[in-house]
C-alpha cells in the first residue's frame, strides 16, 4: 500500500481514538486516544504510517499553548509561593534521582532513554528531547503516556472514593476571544519561534522556541489569547498518531514489560509527591490536597480541572505545573550534556 493511504488510515484511527476518549471523558483524550488506538494498530502490524512531516508544525502549536500559561497574574503571585516552589524543585530532583536509576537498573534501558523516561516533564517535551539526544522513542512514549493516565486515575480515585469529593467535569470560563491581531501574534510565535529555536540550536527547537516567544508575549500582556481549541485538538491527534505509529517494531512481550515498569515508576513518583505535599503543609500551611494537585505529574489541564472541582486554588496549582515544566525544560538538557560528557 502506498504511503498516502497508510497515513490517511493512521489519521483516521487516531481521530477515532481521540473522539472515543473524549466521549468517555478520559484524560488528555485527543492525544492519548490517538496514541492508544494507533499504538494498538501498530503493535498488531496494521498498515499505518506516521504523518511525520506534520510533526514540527503541531509541536509548535503545543509550544505556543504552553507559553500562553505564563500570564502577568501568575507571575505576580510567585513571590508569595517561594517556599513551595523551592520544595517543588527539590521534589523534581528527588523524582529524577529515583526514577531515572529505576529505569536504568530495573528497566535495563540505556542511560539516555532512562534519563528522559524518568524525568517528570510533559509527554511531548520529553519525547522531543529524548529523541534529539539519541534515546529510544518507544520506552519514553510508554513511560510518559502511562504516567499521565495513571496519575490522573489515581488522583481522581483518591478524591472521589477515599475523600468522598465530587470530581467530575467542572464548567470553566470560556477562553479569551481570538482576534485577527492575536491570531497573527500567535502565528508569529509558532513560525518565528521555530526558526529561532533552530538558529539557537535549542533542544527540541520547534517546541522551546515557540514556547519562549509565546511566554514573553503573555507575560508582557500584549495578548491573553491561546490557540483555538479545535487547532490544539487537531495538533494533539496528529502528534498522538505520529507517536503511536512508532510501535511497529515493538513486540507484545516488550510492550507488557514497559507497562509494568511505568506503573511502578508512577506509583513511586506519586509517593514522593505525597511526601513533598506534607512538607509544604508543615512549612507553609498549604493543604495537602492542593499541594498534591500542584505536584502530581498528571498534566496541567487535568489537575487544574480537578482543582476547580474540589475548590482548590487553581492559580497555585497552575503556577507549580508551569514552573515544573519550565524547570525541567531548561535544566534537564544541561544536566544531560554534563552527565554525558563525563561518561
Amino acid at each position: 500500500m502506498p504511503d498516502l493511504p497508510r497515513i490517511t488510515l493512521a489519521l483516521g484511527i487516531g481521530t477515532a481514538g481521540g473522539l472515543a476518549f473524549h466521549l468517555m471523558h478520559l484524560p488528555l483524550p485527543w492525544m492519548l486516544g490517538a496514541l492508544f488506538t494507533t499504538m494498538v494498530a501498530a503493535v498488531a502490524r496494521a498498515p499505518v504510517v506516521a504523518p511525520a512531516r506534520l510533526r514540527p508544525a503541531v509541536v509548535a502549536v503545543i509550544g505556543v499553548l504552553l507559553g500562553s500559561r505564563f500570564s502577568p497574574d501568575v507571575l505576580g503571585q510567585m513571590g508569595a509561593w517561594v517556599g513551595t516552589l523551592a520544595i517543588l524543585m527539590g521534589y523534581v530532583v528527588a523524582v529524577a534521582l529515583t526514577i531515572v536509576p529505576f529505569y536504568r537498573y530495573f528497566g535495563k534501558l540505556d542511560w539516555t532513554t532512562a534519563y528522559f523516561a524518568g524525568m517528570p516533564g510533559g509527554l511531548s517535551e520529553m519525547i522531543e528531547m529524548g529523541e534529539a539526544a539519541g534515546g529510544k522513542a518507544a520506552p519514553i512514549i510508554l513511560a510518559h503516556s502511562l504516567r499521565v493516565a495513571l496519575t490522573i486515575a489515581v488522583i481522581a480515585f483518591w478524591f472521589r472514593i477515599v475523600q468522598g469529593l465530587q470530581v467530575g467535569l467542572p464548567t470553566v470560563s470560556a477562553p479569551t476571544a481570538l482576534s485577527w491581531a492575536d491570531a497573527a501574534l500567535l502565528l508569529a510565535c509558532a513560525i518565528g519561534g521555530s526558526w529561532l529555536g533552530v538558529r539557537l540550536r535549542l533542544t527540541a527547537p520547534t517546541l522551546l522556541g515557540p514556547m519562549l516567544l509565546s511566554a514573553g508575549l503573555h507575560l508582557s500582556g500584549l495578548t491573553e489569547s491561546t490557540p483555538p481549541t479545535l487547532l490544539v485538538n487537531v495538533a494533539q491527534v496528529i502528534l498522538g498518531t505520529v507517536l503511536g505509529c512508532r510501535f511497529h517494531e515493538i513486540d507484545r512481550a516488550s510492550f507488557l514489560r514497559a507497562g509494568i515498569l511505568s506503573t511502578a515508576a508512577t506509583l513511586l513518583t506519586l509517593l514522593l509527591a505525597l511526601v513533598a505535599g506534607q512538607m509544604m503543609r508543615a512549612l507553609t500551611g498549604v493543604e495537602v490536597d492542593q499541594a498534591l494537585l500542584a505536584l502530581a505529574p498528571g498534566g496541567l489541564t487535568e489537575m487544574g480541572l480537578i482543582a476547580i472541582a474540589i475548590h482548590a486554588d487553581v492559580a497555585f496549582v497552575a503556577l507549580h505545573h508551569v514552573v515544573r515544566i519550565l524547570f525541567i525544560l531548561m535544566v534537564a538538557p544541561f544536566v544531560f550534556r554534563v552527565a554525558a560528557g563525563r561518561r
